[in-house]
């Protein structure tokens, strides 16, 4: 028995935020902005999450040319839900028409798809599903002080999704790594959410924002990626040279680059794509992956390595065969309805909601 990802897409709002956007309502530009993250611009959504995870999710099925009716799990990895109650995976299941599969959310932040893809490959592997629809995908923009510079010009919304199947091949998960470090959880802290929430005076107003210690993530995320990149290695048997490409998380290009000098990575193999998109936390590899593939990056037989890092903090590494297809089965026209709004529009009526 063999384990591929037969089917992949993505969904990507129209609404373009760019640095020259964000210079009008911050004390920023876009030299600071790129020098300092790589970031050009970033996508807001006003569709719900659910929304945007369910086009991704029908692209994915078209690619495998599977009926939603066969999905035995929705797996959904996203810090920003829909709600807590249902999960958002339930209702992406059912948008997709599907109304018997096991569906369930998780939440480790930016590490979130590759802990997902763990999970997907082992309940595969032992026999309780036979494929599994994994979709990752954030609305982060509702939750971020459009205020605060050092937070608003590395976020943006999106989502990715892979279908992973039993198939008779040899394919497989070669190896996963996954850890956290809770001491430093609030490094990186979306509070006031949840049970900790303080609830006032709805006149008062109140905002969430996004914590985040920038110099702590950066010196912490080069080190556990390089780590667990090694240990993904070394428990694989395989090398760098023997990796055909690197589809990190797309946080900030100095921590890739970082990365990449520590592990002795060849940067011609490590797909980067965070200058359109930005920080799309659980959305960002599987929106990678899926460009790669249109861009033809992916060849039939590769070996991959998924890279990751994010709040909890939490961190992850996995290297898989990617199988022998990487070309769609069919194609799909799903797409988010246009909202009519600008991007800038988008983020001030955000701002209005907490005034």
């Amino acid at each position: 028995m063999g384990i591929e990802i037969t089917g992949w897409g993505k969904c990507t709002p129209s609404a373009v935020l760019t640095n020259s956007d964000l210079e009008s309502i911050l004390d920023t530009d876009d030299e600071w902005i790129t020098t300092r993250t790589g970031v050009k611009q970033r996508r807001i959504a006003e569709a719900p999450l659910s929304e945007i995870g369910t086009i991704a999710a029908k692209h994915a099925l078209a690619a495998a040319d599977k009926d939603p009716n066969e999905i035995d799990a929705v797996m959904m990895a996203t810090c920003t839900p829909e709600f807590l109650i249902p999960s958002t995976a339930s209702r992406v299941q059912m948008n997709i028409g599907n109304n018997t599969a096991a569906a369930f959310d998780f939440n480790s932040a930016c590490s979130g798809f590759v802990y997902g893809l763990t999970t997907a490959y082992s309940m595969i592997h032992s026999g309780i599903f036979n494929n599994v629809l994994l979709v990752g995908g954030e609305k982060v923009s509702y939750f971020l002080d459009w205020t605060a510079r050092d937070t608003a010009v590395l976020f943006g919304d999106g989502a990715g999704a892979v279908l992973i199947e039993k198939t008779n091949t040899d394919s497989k998960l070669h190896s996963s790594k996954m850890t956290c470090d809770p001491f430093l959880g609030e490094a990186l802290m979306l509070k006031n959410f949840g049970t900790s929430m303080e609830i006032k005076d709805p006149k008062e107003g109140y905002f969430f924002g996004i914590s985040f210690e920038g110099q702590e993530i950066f010196k912490n995320a080069v080190k556990t990626m390089a780590r667990l990149a090694e240990e993904a290695l070394e428990e694989s048997g395989l090398s760098v040279d023997d990796i055909d490409l690197c589809i990190p998380h797309q946080a900030n290009r100095r921590i890739l680059e970082a990365t990449a000098k520590r592990c002795n990575f060849p940067m011609e193999k490590m797909i980067i794509n965070l200058d359109q998109y930005g920080n799309t936390s659980a959305g960002s590899i599987p929106i990678a992956l899926t460009e790669a593939l249109d861009e033809g990056k992916v060849k039939p037989n590769s070996k991959i390595l998924f890279l990751a890092f994010g709040g909890g903090l939490t961190g992850a590494a996995a290297v898989i065969d990617w199988g022998g297809r990487s070309h769609a089965l069919k194609t799909s026209n799903e797409q988010l309805p246009d909202s009519g709004k600008t991007a800038l529009e988008l983020v001030q009526d955000i701002l209005n909601m907490y005034q």
